[in-house]
């Protein structure tokens, strides 16, 4: 239940963050309160740190190869998801096309420095404050937003199940 209390809370958080950035833009492509990358980004990050942690890295080594690795992982995690939204949904959230130093449209230079620097932040920062509460929330609470959670994947998918049968159907045929 904790990690998918960290998916979850981090999920909203990149929902509420992408709205109140980009006004003009719909934050994901559910219809519900939260955006899931942000959710499987941080898992990724605190992966990445107890890997690093097992592999007893030394402490002024750490900080340096987390932001490695998370900016690398996130930008890879980020352009998979881009590509697969239009493929599969034919929408384009986010366009980085316009940066220096961009990998097609779905991630750049810029953006994998801010993940490096968003997982120290996030390691270093807001789950030493975030985890006691994290740990506190009541199961009923984690199994209402995993049912909520389906119902909007459910709903999503019927109401683009028309453009997903097209997709699936190249591969049939």
């Amino acid at each position: 239940m904790y990690y998918l209390n960290i998916f979850f809370i981090f999920s909203i958080i990149g929902h509420i963050i992408e709205n109140i950035v980009y006004t003009h833009v719909d934050s994901g492509i559910l219809y519900g309160f939260w955006t899931p990358i942000y959710g499987l980004g941080t898992l990724l990050i605190i992966t990445i740190n107890h890997i690093l942690d097992k592999i007893k890295i030394n402490k002024k080594k750490k900080p340096l190869l987390l932001f490695i690795f998370s900016a690398v992982f996130l930008s890879t995690l980020e352009f998979i998801g881009g590509t697969i939204i239009e493929f599969i949904f034919g929408r384009v959230f986010w366009d980085y096309s316009y940066q220096k130093f961009h990998i097609g449209k779905y991630t750049s230079l810029a953006m994998s420095l801010i993940w490096g620097l968003a997982s120290l932040l996030l390691i270093y920062i807001l789950m030493p404050l975030l985890d006691k509460i994290i740990k506190k929330i009541p199961k009923w609470v984690t199994w209402i937003l995993i049912i909520l959670f389906v119902i909007d994947c459910i709903v999503t998918f019927i109401a683009l199940s028309d453009k997903l049968f097209k997709v699936f159907s190249i591969f049939i045929i």
